[in-house]
């Protein structure tokens, strides 16, 4: 049972038309942004942070920033954005063996160098104590130019406070979310629903 129940989508204009957004990215209006709307601005702000973080404008594409998303909430444990960042990931075209074998992105044939190059970064950033260190930033900056290593980071930064606020509230993971748990993580990682049921 979550700490706050979510309100209706429709209870605020504002919120409902920017949530329209989610539609997109994961078929549905997330639980989350339902409680973050009990205080509409904190909806409306996070929101439009999420657009402007996950716009792919450039080589950081849309499934990479995805699989980022993935390895900083695995990292953070939070079950909730796991499910959520492994369907927005099949959503915008990741490759099943990289959504089946996310966790071994060091070593298997699926990922290339920048991406581990990102994934690394951001299995140290969302680390506490941070784990970002030289080695891992010549090996960023070996593959990724400076406006890109600031979408990279913004990533992993947004989902820090989505790790917080979801694994804080225990909000209920979503029927669409926990198949897309279910279907490419359940068996090669051990998530589960916990206590997002």
């Amino acid at each position: 049972m979550p700490l706050v129940e979510p309100i209706p989508a429709d209870l605020n204009a504002d919120v409902e038309e920017l949530a329209k957004f989610f539609n997109e990215t994961l078929g549905f209006c997330p639980n989350s942004i339902l409680t973050m709307q009990i205080r509409p601005e904190i909806a409306c702000a996070f929101i439009n942070l999420n657009k402007a973080v996950m716009t792919n404008t450039g080589r950081v594409t849309s499934p990479l920033k995805r699989l980022i998303g993935y390895i900083a909430s695995e990292n953070a444990t939070c079950l909730y954005c796991q499910a959520h960042t492994i369907r927005a990931a099949e959503r915008y075209g990741a490759a099943d063996e990289q959504m089946k074998h996310i966790l071994e992105y060091k070593t298997h044939p699926a990922f290339d160098d920048s991406e581990r190059a990102a994934l690394n970064f951001a299995k140290a950033a969302s680390s506490i104590p941070n784990g970002v260190n030289e080695q891992i930033k010549q090996d960023l900056k070996k593959h990724w130019n400076d406006g890109e290593i600031v979408e990279i980071l913004a990533v992993i930064s947004l989902f820090g406070y989505l790790n917080r606020w979801n694994d804080s509230m225990g909000t209920t993971l979503e029927t669409q979310a926990i198949d897309s748990g279910n279907k490419y993580l359940k068996n090669t990682t051990c998530w589960n629903v916990g206590k997002h049921v």
